[in-house]
């Protein structure tokens, strides 16, 4: 599975971008992460709009972070 670089966090907020890219890169930030977990912020039934907030940390390599 692709490395998730700190870089990656900007390409996330990127728009308009479509649902599978966004996919693949929160499964690479999950997979990278030493721990994660989801909130369900809200969601509305009417329009099915939702807001997830994810909470983690990304595995530690000394050169992702210089660049940050």
């Amino acid at each position: 599975m692709p490395r998730f670089r700190i870089q990656d966090f900007s390409y996330l907020e990127k728009s308009p971008t479509s649902p599978h890219s966004i996919k693949n890169k929160i499964s690479d930030l999950i997979y990278c992460s030493t721990w994660s977990k989801a909130r369900v912020e809200s969601i509305n039934p009417d329009t099915g709009e939702y807001r997830v907030v994810l909470t983690g940390n990304l595995e530690r390599e000394d050169s992702k972070w210089d660049e940050w």
